[in-house]
């Protein structure tokens, strides 16, 4: 027997909005609302929103927290000193392969928070607490399924933000990529995205995020779902759980090598020894198809040093062709051409480098 699609808060809103409603990791979400075309050029022309709050803030509070992080997450919160301050992370599993992807923010030496993906939330929940466990940690690990977060994204997300909620706008304007503001009533207001545009993911209490969805719509703010979400994102550039990286695969191989912090020899996060020194056999590349087609994963690709295979990919409603994401023998580089097999046939294809398509221009 199956279990039952979980909702969000803002469920029957989605239905009364006429969204087509998908099974996305054990949650009911709306892949679009119409035309999944117009809400991607919506979010890179204007303003658009998303509802994901089927996405978990883990609040993480104790003496040891900050240590327990630095030992938890590849990337080192070490350098997060400023309250509100963010990084991205990877959380590795011994044997260095991705358990999740996340964005850790700083509110004080003893208080932090993670935003973990939907679908890997109970695996999530089970590891922190594993790890907390193992080593001993005084922390407390409170999942906070009491809140819900929008994704307001586009040119002109943040005037449309400040336009309904302007007491909101004092403590956010001055707001960095990557940083946050706590505001009143477990609100939290932070400059990222998922998207490759401006604009704010805002946390604030399950019970009043309906308000603010219907206050952004009568704002021009355009409802949005998954399906131009993963558009927007691979145009970004930006990997997804499951595609780009999984339990197998490491963040060396997904082309996250960045996000990991090798700088504190005394540092012992875990994966670090599995992953350390090592010289990936596999890198990631953006792939842009040359003829007629779509590129899907898991399509295979074939280039001069070997084979690979397609983790994501799309038509670009952007750019009006075809792009993917690939993970292909190490030494592919921007500027070569690679075959890829679509429906029996192998179609050309140029390696370029990512984002495809940042602040709405084109790179490649």
């Amino acid at each position: 027997m199956t279990a039952a699609l979980k909702h969000t808060p803002l469920y029957n809103a989605h239905v009364a909005a006429g969204a087509r409603m998908v099974d996305f990791g054990g949650w009911n979400m709306p892949v679009a609302y119409g035309s999944q075309i117009e809400e991607h050029h919506a979010v890179r022309r204007a303003a658009g929103m998303f509802d994901v709050s089927h996405m978990l803030n883990i609040d993480i509070e104790g003496p040891d927290a900050k240590a327990f992080l630095r030992t938890l997450l590849a990337n080192d919160v070490e350098r997060l000193t400023e309250a509100g301050k963010a990084i991205y992370s990877c959380m590795l599993n011994e044997r260095g392969g991705v358990i999740d992807d996340l964005i850790v923010y700083y509110f004080s030496a003893n208080s932090w928070r993670l935003v973990v993906n939907a679908g890997t939330a109970q695996t999530d929940i089970e590891w922190i607490q594993g790890v907390a466990s193992r080593l001993g940690s005084d922390i407390t690990i409170n999942p906070r399924r009491d809140l819900a977060m929008l994704a307001v994204q586009g040119p002109e997300a943040r005037e449309r933000l400040w336009q309904v909620r302007p007491q909101w706008r004092a403590a956010t304007e001055a707001l960095k990529p990557f940083s946050a503001a706590v505001l009143e009533g477990d609100v939290m207001v932070a400059r990222t995205g998922y998207t490759g545009e401006d604009g704010f993911e805002v946390v604030v209490p399950a019970g009043e995020v309906e308000p603010l969805w219907n206050d952004l719509v009568q704002a021009g703010v355009r409802p949005c779902g998954l399906g131009a979400r993963d558009t927007l994102r691979l145009e970004a550039g930006m990997n997804l759980y499951g595609h780009e990286m999984n339990e197998d695969v490491d963040p060396l191989i997904a082309g996250l090598g960045w996000t990991v912090s090798f700088k504190d020899p005394q540092r012992q996060f875990i994966g670090r020894e599995a992953i350390e020194g090592v010289t990936p056999q596999q890198v990631m590349v953006g792939l842009r198809l040359r003829e007629r087609g779509v590129m899907r994963d898991p399509m295979k690709v074939r280039t001069a040093r070997g084979e690979g295979v397609i983790t994501s990919g799309t038509m670009s409603p952007t750019m009006g062709v075809s792009i993917a994401m690939a993970r292909v023998p190490a030494g592919v580089q921007p500027g070569e051409q690679v075959e890829v097999e679509i429906r029996g046939k192998w179609l050309a294809a140029d390696v370029v480098a990512m984002p495809f398509v940042r602040q709405g221009k084109v790179l490649v």
